[in-house]
């Protein structure tokens, strides 16, 4: 009976639907499995027919008529081809086929692979109620058939040892299956949620990359728009100021082209996140050459840096509020042309880091309409700022500037 435990076939779950209600399919180990437990069956009907046969019988008394041995033996035979089908009915074929072991001998073999196949795909509850009626009718089989050479309680006990061996090994089996399937759904389970966590950060990188080239692209293309209007309306500046406006527009199209191309190289290459961002990645050093650029677009800035010890900040911080300026000098170039700007940038180590940029809010649209835009660089500046954990601040204030003003921690170790 070994063999018919360990070969049972693993994904015919406990507790779940009957067979009949799913696409009945044999495996190769299926085949293995069914064909050993009928050899063994038909094994044990030859074996026990023929003992009974004998002068001496072994397992039970002589028979007083030949045609019952004949009759056990096709009742045995009947259950061992039964047991093609016990995986498409187990329950329905054990409540059937009870009866018979309350006096045949040769379809022992096959009824306890049946019975094991009860307990392994049913629920405990079917399982205890048929081995409590087997045991009933063993009790009735120790009195029908009694061995040769022992007595009744002998062979009840016995015959309840045999039944109860099988009703463990058979809830052994499907607490080990439970548990197997248990494990395996953690493991898809985690597997999905893994899939999912990497999309996400997928996400995530693929929106702040976006933000990246918005501060990037519009600053540039700022640039550009301010050289362009000044041609326009200047057709008859000195050779050498257009010359140098086109030089500014051709160096900020070609860096706008770069910084694109970079930024959809990432995007392509779906670049997991990451602590540090891919190119570029400014930081509070890089903020003169962006003022410089601004001023060598004709734009009035005045930077006021009153930072201590700058080389102790965190590249996090230094890169926000490089970002921060930035979009301030784009808005500023927009909407107030011509109008002096002022960036302030002021603090230390466990007082945090100020970032202040104001500019007067402009009188009247200027010549050739604003440039255009999308209205979103200060949600992307609000969002930066509120993940660092700070504070900001735009709009008009008393004096009637427009101030665009953030906090950022900065820890004092």
């Amino acid at each position: 009976m070994s063999s018919v435990v360990v070969l049972e076939h693993p994904w015919l779950l406990p507790g779940s639907l009957s067979t009949t209600h799913r696409r009945f399919r044999r495996t190769t180990r299926d085949w293995l499995v069914d064909s050993s437990t009928f050899l063994v069956a038909v094994l044990w009907v030859l074996v026990v027919t023929l003992d009974a046969a004998s002068p001496a019988p072994t397992f039970a008394e002589r028979l007083p008529y030949p045609w019952m041995i004949a009759a056990d033996a096709v009742i045995g035979l009947a259950c061992a081809a039964a047991l093609w089908v016990r995986r498409r009915w187990p329950l329905g074929l054990a409540l059937v086929t009870l009866p018979l072991t309350m006096f045949s001998l040769a379809s022992v073999a096959a009824l306890l692979v049946i019975y094991f196949t009860v307990v392994v795909h049913r629920r405990t509850a079917v399982a205890v109620a048929l081995t409590a009626a087997g045991l009933a009718t063993n009790a009735v089989f120790c009195l029908l058939r009694p061995e040769p050479n022992g007595s009744y309680w002998i062979n009840l006990v016995w015959g309840t040892l045999a039944g109860l061996l099988v009703l463990a090994w058979g809830m052994f089996v499907r607490a080990r299956r439970q548990l197997v399937l248990s494990l395996r759904e953690r493991a898809e389970r985690a597997e999905a949620e893994q899939q999912l966590r990497v999309a996400q950060a997928r996400q995530l990188e693929r929106s702040r990359i976006a933000r990246e080239m918005h501060d990037v692209l519009a600053h540039r293309i700022s640039l550009l728009s301010l050289h362009a209007g000044a041609l326009e309306f200047r057709p008859d500046a000195p050779a050498s100021e257009v010359a140098r406006a086109a030089g500014v527009i051709r160096g900020s199209a070609h860096a706008a082209l770069q910084d694109l191309r970079e930024v959809i190289g990432v995007l392509r290459a779906e670049v997991l996140l990451s602590a540090d961002p891919e190119r570029p990645q400014p930081t509070l050093a890089d903020l003169p050459a962006l003022v410089a650029e601004s001023r060598a677009a004709g734009v009035r800035v005045e930077l006021r840096d009153r930072v201590s010890a700058p080389d102790r900040l965190p590249a996090g911080v230094g890169r926000s509020v490089y970002r921060i300026v930035q979009e301030g000098l784009t808005n500023a170039r927009k909407h107030a042309v011509g109008a002096a700007v002022t960036v302030q940038v002021g603090g230390g180590p466990g007082d945090g880091l100020t970032v202040e940029i104001r500019n007067r809010w402009p009188l009247r649209e200027p010549a050739g309409g604003t440039i255009p835009g999308s209205g979103t660089g200060l949600v992307g500046v609000a969002e930066r700022v509120n993940l660092a954990g700070g504070r900001l601040e735009h709009g008009r204030d008393d004096t009637g500037d427009f101030r665009l003003a953030a906090w950022l921690p900065w820890p004092a170790s």
